[in-house]
């Protein structure tokens, strides 16, 4: 004959009764029973260097912080740092990667295939996905490369110069500038040529620059604009020459010029291009 008892009959053994007892108390108390190899929390390790300082018991702290007496060991001496951690180690030190970066900054043109090759032929261990992940990890990334012309140092110097002279000038002062220029435009667009390695910010950089040439072979436009609006365009199929660039300013930059400032002076911007400085012109 089988005997039903309630809940409040059944007897609990004294050893569950104590164990469910400290576990009441750590719970109203905020405190975390975890297990060996978790990380004590800060509550834990506060308790643990109190009671330490008191000089009681290792086996006596363990209790009162619910955890084990060998994790009380380790952080009173200085050794519990933190659990070890799981993975898969890096294949690489911090040394071999700052010398993987130093070969992106030797050559920004160089492609993934390049780099992870130069890179292993200094010794280093490591895959292609490897040297690509140490890449994006330094903030680079591969990205097509600015175009501008190509300047000497005079040339850099004289832009300079112009710059500051014009830094302080006034709205009014820029409201009477007609800028002109001619543009090159690819009809159908080929080869964009080498990638280069950039971070964020550094698409003007020089060493991230590809330096183009003043006169490619191909369909030129000339325009101008002010504050006033702009003028029309000039559709060039000649080479632009002293002769061809006095025509485009007899018949398109005069007449834009006089219905956007009517009577008022105006100043004409034009850059240093052979056409625009020849002596006839």
């Amino acid at each position: 004959m089988v005997t039903c008892q309630s809940a409040n009959q059944l007897k609990t053994p004294a050893k569950v009764s104590r164990t469910f007892k400290m576990v009441s108390q750590f719970g109203s108390l905020g405190y975390t029973i975890m297990g060996k190899t978790a990380d004590l929390t800060v509550v834990q390790k506060t308790i643990i260097d109190t009671l330490h300082k008191e000089g009681k018991p290792q086996t006596f702290i363990a209790k009162e912080a619910g955890c084990s007496q060998s994790a009380v060991s380790k952080h009173v001496n200085r050794k519990l740092s933190g659990r070890k951690k799981c993975g898969r180690k890096r294949c690489t030190t911090n040394r071999e990667n700052r010398s993987l970066m130093r070969i992106v900054k030797q050559n920004r043109f160089k492609n993934l295939s390049e780099l992870h090759k130069e890179w292993t032929e200094a010794g280093v261990k490591a895959s292609r996905a490897t040297t690509h992940r140490r890449v994006k990890e330094f903030g680079y990334s591969c990205r097509i490369p600015l175009v501008k012309p190509l300047l000497n140092h005079r040339q850099r110097q004289r832009r300079l110069t112009w710059a500051k002279e014009k830094k302080n000038w006034t709205v009014a002062q820029w409201s009477k500038v007609l800028f002109s220029d001619e543009s090159k435009f690819c009809i159908s667009f080929g080869n964009q040529g080498p990638r280069v390695w950039r971070k964020g910010g550094e698409a003007h950089s020089p060493s991230c620059l590809k330096s183009s040439v003043k006169f490619p072979q191909s369909a030129m436009i000339w325009g101008a604009m002010s504050s006033a609006g702009v003028s029309p365009l000039c559709f060039l199929k000649t080479k632009v020459t002293a002769h061809v660039y006095q025509e485009i300013l007899e018949h398109f930059m005069l007449p834009s010029a006089d219905q956007l400032f009517e009577d008022a002076d105006f100043i004409f911007q034009q850059d240093l291009a052979p056409a625009h400085t020849a002596k006839s012109t």
